[in-house]
């Protein structure tokens, strides 16, 4: 083995060992703290300590005030949870001492779970709050007024920021040099890589509006555009070529509809209304899933359809209260039935935690001040009040939540964190609305959305280190944050890089075939899967920025990245480059977009030798790939 791959295998296996060590102590679940923890607390402790009350000092209003403690110190032990004093207040037998204070104090099944749920780190479900939530999100659009320009700084993104920075008394994030902009803007609008020769061209280029340039010929690159959103739109609209729910003949796929909707740029108000009144071609989204046997009634298509509805195009779960009036915020089960009876074939008798209650839903609208759906209608005609209303001018929800998942895609967080949680005040109202207006004001074209944000200073910043903040709620925006290659983006790099990508497709669109495949229009392999591309039964919108513990295994010891390097080894031994400084320099401005430096250089030249041979090259490819700064968006 090669010197690079030695040294890197050595630290990976290390840092797999330990990433191991943490796999194994959570196999022990934590209690989910919706439906199991957040009920005790809401019962037995919300009492006493939430709203203006906090006995004992102790505030559980939400998460950040719970971990600040009480005045007897922190209810949570720092390295030894089990000491922790919520346990030994809820488990003592001193009635003196004893929390609750009032009756007979939890029972062992209420202790156990509370036990279970600090052991495993008291993980608190982003945005849920134990007293009546002061924020309501405004329902219409709203236009701010922009500050002044700072200096040169027009872009409207910017002018917000840089008034919010000032405000803060924050420092302005160090802007990109070029090359680390052109492989994030790359990477963020068309899923690729530069080629070395657009490094060289863009590094030597002295423009002063080079970036503006570069932006509108990725966004005007419709295959290169459509193929990476598509992994975007695939993970939100539940769209798959294989699966659970393809065999049992229970989800239809929607790509063909999907492809070309995005290739065409369908402005996203039509988007939107056509998922939610489909036709033939595009019915799979709104349809769900027909899971085999005995299953939820929060589960049952007309279900599913709100709630996919409601996340999808709005930010908002309605999972929980599906089952049950929402713990998480103010949704009602009557709430979310009314909009699946909108989509049901026929009566809808309202379950409440799988109970019959013997009421049937009436088709209803969240959002009756914008207008209403009329229930006596059949179901076309319902759903096409329904896209409607979604899309209504009005309606400034819809697009507040498109702008904030764009936003979350490019700089790494939303103004909205969770993406899903719209019910949760974003850190720069201001930024979100004018955001959502832009967007409205240029008849929804999503690539004009792009177009802002990369062309402003804040998205030409340095990122912030790559850490995950203590607390989200104590969060201040210090520039983007780091972001981890896709698992699209990984295998797309590893083959664009060793010029080694399939020629057969699996998405059934309507594609120029002549052109190299895509991971997004490809089946997922175990290598994909490792690296968080989801089996896409459920909805996802964020997908995690974590190293996993079988990745950091994948990718030290993983059989289909090591074939892909095999192969892609002898694919460049085979383009007889004139010299070991030649190959070593392509590799590192093809996979890094620079220029390697002399220590850098020289590590290669001593692991390629001075005729390098497939398998040297297979080292050398495999230690550029394992380094951060290959797998992170800086």
């Amino acid at each position: 083995m090669g010197a690079i791959r030695q040294s890197i295998s050595m630290t990976s296996s290390r840092f797999a060992l330990c990433l191991l060590g943490a796999l194994v102590t959570s196999l022990n679940a934590a209690p989910d703290f919706i439906h199991e923890v957040a009920p005790i607390l809401k019962k037995h402790c919300a009492e006493c300590h939430t709203e203006s009350k906090k006995k004992g000092g102790l505030s559980m209003n939400d998460e950040n005030s719970f971990r600040e403690g009480s005045e007897n110190g922190p209810i949570l032990h720092p390295t030894h949870p089990e000491k922790s004093l919520l346990l030994e207040v809820i488990s003592t037998d001193d009635e003196d001492l004893r929390m609750p204070p009032k009756g007979k104090g939890l029972d062992d099944k209420q202790v156990e779970i509370i036990r279970q749920w600090v052991m495993a780190g008291a993980k608190w479900e982003p945005g849920y709050a134990l007293k009546t939530p002061a924020y309501e999100p405004p329902l219409r659009p709203r236009n701010p007024t922009l500050p002044v320009a700072q200096g040169k700084r027009s872009n409207p993104i910017d002018r917000i920021i840089d008034h919010y920075l000032a405000g803060k008394k924050l420092p302005r994030p160090a802007p990109l040099d070029d090359s680390a902009f052109l492989r994030r803007v790359h990477l963020d609008l068309v899923g690729l890589l530069p080629d070395v020769e657009t490094v060289r061209s863009f590094t030597a280029d002295k423009s002063a509006d080079k970036r503006s340039r570069l932006v509108d010929k990725l966004l005007a690159d419709k295959t290169a555009y459509t193929d990476h959103w598509l992994t975007f739109w695939n993970d939100h609209l539940r769209n798959d070529y294989a699966g659970p729910g393809v065999i049992e003949n229970g989800r239809k796929q929607i790509s063909g509809w999907l492809y070309q909707a995005i290739y065409d740029n369908m402005p996203y108000d039509e988007f939107v209304r056509q998922l939610v009144a489909p036709t033939a071609e595009n019915e799979g989204f709104a349809n769900g899933i027909v899971w085999r046997g005995t299953i939820s009634a929060a589960q049952i298509p007309p279900m599913q359809y709100a709630q996919s509805v409601g996340q999808t195009f709005l930010g908002i779960n309605l999972k929980c209260a599906s089952c049950h009036d929402s713990f998480v915020d103010r949704w009602k089960l009557s709430e979310a039935y009314g909009l699946a009876a909108i989509y049901s074939d026929k009566p809808l008798e309202m379950f409440r935690c799988d109970k019959p209650t013997g009421k049937t839903a009436v088709a209803a609208w969240l959002f009756p001040e914008l207008g209403t759906v009329d229930a006596s209608l059949p179901k076309d005609q319902r759903l096409k009040q329904l896209a409607a209303l979604i899309t209504h001018p009005q309606n400034g929800r819809t697009p507040r939540a498109i702008v904030n998942r764009l936003w979350q895609r490019l700089m790494g967080r939303g103004i909205v964190h969770p993406v899903d949680a719209m019910q949760s005040a974003p850190w720069n109202e201001d930024l979100l609305d004018y955001l959502a207006v832009h967007l409205t004001e240029n008849h929804y074209d999503l690539k004009q959305t792009l177009r802002l944000i990369c062309g402003s200073a804040a998205y030409q910043s340095k990122s912030e280190s790559f850490r995950e903040a203590p607390l989200e709620s104590n969060y201040s925006y210090l520039g983007p944050r780091a972001k981890r290659l896709t698992a699209e983006e990984f295998t797309d790099a590893v083959w664009q890089i060793c010029g080694t990508a399939p020629q057969k497709i699996d998405a059934p669109v309507n594609r120029d075939k002549a052109m190299v495949a895509r991971a997004s229009l490809m089946k997922s392999d175990l290598l994909m899967r490792t690296l968080g591309r989801p089996n896409r039964e459920q909805i996802v919108t964020t997908r995690p920025n974590d190293l996993a513990t079988l990745e950091a295994m994948d990718l030290n010891n993983g059989a289909i990245l090591d074939q892909r390097l095999v192969q892609g080894a002898k694919a460049l031994e085979a383009r007889k480059f004139t010299s070991p400084t030649e190959l070593s320099t392509y590799l590192w401005q093809a996979a890094l977009s620079r220029n390697p430096t002399p220590e850098e250089l020289k590590l290669s030249l001593t692991q390629l030798g001075p005729a390098p041979t497939a398998a040297a090259i297979q080292d050398l490819l495999w230690g550029l790939f394992m380094l951060p700064e290959f797998q992170i968006i800086r």
